[in-house]
């Protein structure tokens, strides 16, 4: 007989008084710290009108607000894509049945995904402004996508590995009894499977692509959060510029998941699918004699 391991017992009459108040005690703090908080910024006079009045003007949103969401959109869809196909690529390396190769791509992998992000966008920011690689207007530009994608990029690859590693290993074994290359059994069986399995995974990795870009202020990326600066120093009011700013960073990330989500609906959909009926039972050959 099977035993059934728990990790804690259901709690007592005096454990559930105890929850209880210490709930109490949860909520009573956090009351506490929000007043307190409140009470500070309305000492500096942070909720007049005179500081929130320009969060409603078009030509704040027009110069600053929207034009920072367009850079940030721009630099999180270019890096998407660069890591999407540069995580694919190294992926696939990863998975390879030449030992050099496999190599050669866990150390790219393993190196972008020790260096921190910032740190990149600086080094290529400057390779890039010393070299004149770029204008210097696409520079910052240049040096976020260029540290997102390799970084994003690397995880990415790590995500796809462990996916089909995860993969029942009868999968590998069908698509090698039909006669089909270890090759074309990873591009036509497991990397498909597997995207589907960790797309989870790959929906956080999005949303830290889109929030990372948020650092391209340290370069002077004109993105949302260095114009929501800009706004603030023009009329001194950080707290509802950065405010706005947070939710309009909450309201991305938010779309980004739920479109995630319909798409995961979908490709499951499509995966539990089943096919027509066939009109009629295949004849085996030889069965009549039987």
């Amino acid at each position: 007989m099977s035993t059934i391991t728990v990790l804690f017992d259901n709690p007592g009459p005096k454990a559930r008084r105890r929850y209880r108040l210490l709930a109490v005690v949860g909520v009573l703090v956090a009351a506490l710290l929000l007043w307190v908080v409140v009470g500070k910024l309305n000492e500096y006079r942070e909720f007049s009108g005179a500081k929130w009045s320009p969060m409603a003007t078009w030509s704040t949103w027009r110069y600053y607000l929207l034009l920072g969401l367009w850079n940030t959109i721009k630099a999180a869809v270019l890096s998407v894509i660069g890591a999407t196909v540069y995580g694919f690529i190294l992926g696939a390396g990863r998975l390879s049945g030449n030992r050099f190769v496999r190599w050669v791509s866990g150390a790219v992998v393993e190196f972008f995904r020790a260096v921190p992000v910032l740190i990149m966008m600086i080094f290529f920011f400057g390779i890039y402004a010393y070299n004149g690689v770029f204008s210097s207007s696409l520079n910052p530009l240049a040096a976020v996508v260029t540290a997102l994608t390799l970084y994003n990029g690397s995880v990415i690859a790590e995500l796809i590995r462990s996916g089909v590693h995860s993969l029942p290993r009868g999968q590998s074994e069908a698509g090698l009894s039909i006669g089909l290359s270890p090759g074309q059994v990873l591009r036509s069986i497991q990397i498909p499977q597997a995207v589907t399995a960790m797309l989870p995974a790959l929906v956080s990795q999005l949303v830290v692509i889109l929030k990372d870009t948020a650092l391209g202020t340290v370069i002077t990326y004109p993105e949302l959060l260095q114009q929501g600066q800009n706004l603030s120093a023009l009329h001194s009011n950080i707290f509802a510029a950065l405010l706005v700013v947070a939710f309009m960073f909450i309201a991305l990330n938010w779309g980004l998941t739920w479109l995630a989500g319909r798409l995961e609906q979908r490709i499951n959909r499509r995966g539990h699918t089943a096919g027509e009926a066939l009109a009629a039972a295949p004849t085996v050959p030889g069965a009549e004699a039987v």
